[in-house]
């Protein structure tokens, strides 16, 4: 990562103040909170195996910075710690009395989520030592937490400050290494979907923030099987491509720049709990390759379309109302997700006139969209064989979801956020069923592929 990008992505971040990256940057810690924090204690917050990876030279950095040192807080390594509220709470109240500290977490995904809300909840700031390249959301706002089974994203501010030691991320475990590369390729079609919005008129493209993700993210992707054995030099395009994300979301003030219709697969098994009783808890970018996986599927038969002879005084005719639309997510959503949906959904819902200009607007702009959705996207099998390289699952059976299982998602994901996608042109087309039912065929994609292979 090239010092004028991150002095420039960070000139728009709202948070995050500096970012030291690069080979044996360890020692820079304690210089870093230093200056970011003068006056204020240094409370190292780690786990077992986070602390064994970095946990030494960033104590020494600190102390040798001349940072007052509490005694570090360090979670047990086993089982594998999980982004749950209850451990937002022991860390908060033990860090509540301890007013003139701030923390500096050595962490991968879940223990930097843990760690930002925590001191979110106490309206302290925070900075990270980065010990994985297995998310996007260390230079983000936000923190992805269960509580009673329900993982979604609360506000808290990003870090103050990020060290990413590439020597310490690319030793990480080859699963979380896998799991930051699930994460990263979405990227590629959430900006197919972006593109889709863009042209709709309903989220304009901002093209400083774009390029911070879609700048360097072929590049980034490019080498699966040298990311997946620990390559220095491939590591240093993951991580970097995962943080650029972050500070991109940062600038936005939105996830739209990092996320479009593969993570809202992931959103639905997240929020079913899939995974979360697991020994170590199936991550977040395992799902979320999978998703992307489906959206480029769904992306490859939407653009095959003959959007021209759709019917407009048909579609409107045929759509359903709004009471539907409720009566359907209920009947597809457990409980405790059904409400967030219908809100969501029904914010995406459109009938008469509204129905009238949207599917008019598609289809005025559809030649544009094909055009610019086409030179960002790859191909399903593209996708899928890139995860297999980089060691991270490609098919639903990979983390336990039952292809009728996986066919219901591909439903629920369309109603699971207001964002608009790819899933809610084909849903505004009334075309989506015909989609699924395409992409399940025996010449579909899905119908190609019922079964993992390899």
């Amino acid at each position: 990562m090239s010092k004028e990008l991150i002095e420039q992505a960070l000139s728009t971040a709202t948070d995050t103040k500096d970012i030291v990256f690069g080979t044996d940057v360890l020692d820079q810690t304690g210089v870093l909170f230093k200056r970011m924090f003068p006056g204020k204690k240094a409370l190292v917050v780690a786990d077992d195996n986070t602390f064994a990876a970095a946990g030494e030279p960033v104590v020494e950095s600190l102390k040798a910075a001349g940072v007052e040192m509490l005694e570090p807080y360090v979670f047990p390594g086993t089982p594998t710690l999980y982004a749950g509220y209850e451990n937002v709470e022991i860390l908060r109240e033990y860090m509540r009395p301890l007013t003139d500290s701030v923390v500096c977490s050595i962490a991968s995904g879940s223990l930097n989520d843990i760690a930002k809300l925590a001191s979110g909840e106490l309206t302290r700031p925070y900075m990270n030592v980065c010990t994985a390249p297995s998310v996007d959301g260390y230079a983000a706002f936000g923190a992805s937490i269960a509580r009673d089974g329900f993982k979604n994203t609360r506000e808290c501010p990003a870090p103050t400050a990020l060290v990413a030691d590439l020597r310490v991320i690319a030793d990480s475990p080859k699963r979380l290494i896998a799991t930051g590369y699930g994460d990263l390729i979405e990227k590629i079609p959430a900006g197919a979907d972006w593109i889709l919005a863009d042209e709709l008129g309903i989220e304009s493209i901002d093209e400083y923030v774009w390029s911070l993700v879609q700048g360097s993210l072929s590049d980034a992707l490019s080498d699966p099987d040298k990311i997946a054995e620990g390559d220095i030099d491939a590591i240093t395009g993951l991580a970097e491509g995962n943080i650029m994300s972050g500070l991109a979301m940062q600038a936005a003030q939105s996830s739209r720049p990092a996320s479009g219709a593969g993570h809202q697969f992931s959103h639905v098994w997240e929020m079913e709990g899939h995974g979360l009783d697991w020994e170590p808890p199936l991550s977040h970018g395992m799902k979320v390759g999978v998703g992307t996986v489906a959206s480029c599927a769904i992306w490859e038969e939407a653009l095959k379309l003959d959007i021209d002879s759709i019917d407009i005084d048909e579609v409107v005719a045929k759509s359903p109302s709004a009471d539907d639309v409720e009566a359907k997510v209920r009947s597809l959503m457990i409980p405790r997700i059904a409400d967030e949906a219908v809100k969501h959904t029904l914010s995406k819902h459109l009938e008469g006139e509204a129905l009238r200009e949207r599917v008019r607007a598609i289809k005025e702009t559809w030649p544009r969209i094909k055009e610019r959705a086409t030179a960002q996207l790859i191909s399903p099998d593209e996708v899928a064989e890139k995860l297999r390289e980089a060691g991270a699952p490609f098919h639903p059976e990979m983390i336990g979801i039952d292809m009728d299982r996986f066919r219901t998602t591909h439903t629920k994901a369309q109603m699971i956020r207001a964002r608009y996608t790819i899933l809610d042109a084909l849903v505004d087309l009334g075309l989506y069923d015909v989609i699924i039912e395409r992409l399940f065929s025996p010449e579909g994609y899905w119908g190609k592929h019922p079964h993992q292979e390899g």
